[in-house]
């Protein structure tokens, strides 16, 4: 057992230090939700009639779609180590399939916690967005665990599609969840058919995890579970494209 987990973290750490030599996610998956919420919260009505309840609630909401979009882009890299055959040097390697899909894992949930934690420090020094110390530490953890789902997606499309397919696919994804999810406009916003889809979709669940924090509640039960479902069905969809990955290379 200990040497399955010190080969994951080996695995782990090269991984994590090849994203971080990529300049591009540094500054496309980490800047642009901060670039977002600089605009979002400084043009427009809401920003000129400087409501600080709307600088704290895109606040949650840009972090959760730098959440999302870094954990998408995991599968991005892996769709690339396949077309290299990276994928096929690993299969001769000690490591299981389990502890590979794992360990791309833990290294897309690991390169999600500077997208928030920018937007975090964005919102306190721009906009003076203050809160009690437990509320940033659980807002970080919840919308880091709550992330998952969108790591296993992306990385599931990684396996299953061709490099080029899967930055398509991913970036329709991200774009989609966001903004159906509510996380760039508010749902009141929305028609009232599409707010009563849109509030069961995974971007707007993971939302909710980090505006109910703000508002001082615990996460929901019903929001905690249903976003537990999409990690089940996700985690499934990583599953199955990995095995047939294996079955074509």
């Amino acid at each position: 057992m200990a040497g399955n987990a010190v080969l994951v973290s080996r695995y782990v750490n090269f991984e994590l230090r090849r994203t971080l030599r990529d300049v591009g996610f540094v500054i496309f998956g980490i800047g642009t939700p901060v670039l977002m919420y600089i605009m979002f919260t400084n043009v427009g009505d809401k920003a000129s009639a400087g409501s600080s309840d709307w600088a704290v609630s895109a606040m949650v909401g840009l972090a959760a779609y730098g959440a999302l979009s870094a954990g998408l882009t995991t599968g991005t890299a892996v769709a690339e180590d396949k077309a290299v055959g990276w994928l096929r040097q690993l299969r001769i390697t000690p490591l299981s399939p389990a502890q590979v899909v794992l360990g791309r894992a833990v290294t897309g949930s690991l390169m999600v916690l500077p997208a928030i934690v920018v937007v975090f420090l964005t919102a306190m020094i721009g906009n003076g967005v203050r809160l009690d110390a437990w509320q940033w530490i659980a807002l970080a953890l919840l919308l880091w665990v709550g992330s998952l789902p969108f790591t296993m997606l992306g990385i599931a499309n990684g396996y299953q599609l061709s490099a080029q397919t899967t930055n398509v696919t991913n970036i329709i994804c991200n774009l989609t969840l966001a903004l159906v999810g509510g996380l760039w406009f508010p749902l009141s916003e929305f028609p009232a058919w599409l707010a009563s889809v849109a509030e069961w979709t995974p971007g707007h669940l993971l939302g909710r995890l980090g505006w109910d924090t703000v508002d001082g509640n615990a996460p929901g039960a019903v929001t905690i579970a249903a976003l537990a479902g999409w990690l089940l069905v996700f985690g499934a969809y990583a599953a199955y494209a990995y095995r047939r990955s294996g079955r074509r290379a």
